[in-house]
């Protein structure tokens, strides 16, 4: 579901047959989705970079650059948006690529419309799980560059596992000293217990260094 800040869902379709973009664009209007449509991979890669929820509806077999080809581009450049592949050509090495390089579905010309539909509904909602985990680890990463240096340092050795005296020795302070670094870090993470601790910054991807 989009929040009332988020652009809506939309689906990208991107084949150079005017007649299967046509299709596509009349099956999932009615279907009640935002489309946009491209002839070309190239003419989809010149556009704005997209911030919302939205999946990919890809040809595998284009002119100027093909299906897979694009995948490999957009995952290059960060650009992580799940693609159901669309084929009249396909065989068992290309669908066993695209899935590999995270491709959520893989379905032959002439697709069944149910089937179409199942497949975009479901590569929309891990978007938006993609989104909303991005949208987590960015917000741990904030909290943890507001501690200082010191409280850096505790936080390490506290979701290493490491008692308070064992920090206190490593760190060359008094345990006292490691009790209030380490009450700031839980105030500033926003968190209550250790387990807890351990769960945000792993998502933040923190070194346990210490």
């Amino acid at each position: 579901m989009n929040t009332a800040s988020d652009p809506p869902s939309t689906v990208f379709v991107i084949d150079d047959e005017q007649e299967v973009r046509t299709l596509l664009e009349c099956i999932l209007k009615r279907a009640g989705y935002r489309i946009e449509t491209f002839s070309s991979a190239s003419a989809f890669l010149k556009r704005p970079c997209f911030e919302g929820s939205g999946c990919l509806v890809l040809d595998v077999q284009m002119p100027d650059m093909d299906g897979i080809e694009l995948q490999t581009e957009l995952a290059r450049t960060g650009k992580k948006m799940p693609i159901i592949f669309l084929t009249g050509h396909g065989d068992i090495r290309t669908s066993v690529h695209a899935m590999k390089q995270g491709a959520i579905d893989f379905l032959s010309k002439p697709f069944k419309r149910e089937e179409l539909l199942t497949a975009v509904s479901s590569a929309l909602e891990i978007h938006r799980q993609w989104r909303k985990s991005s949208a987590e680890t960015d917000e741990v990463r904030k909290r943890i560059a507001t501690l200082t240096p010191r409280e850096t340092d505790v936080l390490q050795g506290v979701i290493a596992g490491k008692l308070n005296k064992q920090i206190a020795a490593k760190l060359g302070v008094r345990e006292i000293t490691v009790k209030v670094h380490r009450r700031r870090v839980m105030e500033k993470m926003g968190v209550s217990s250790v387990a807890e601790l351990v769960r945000i910054t792993e998502r933040g991807h923190l070194s346990t260094n210490a």
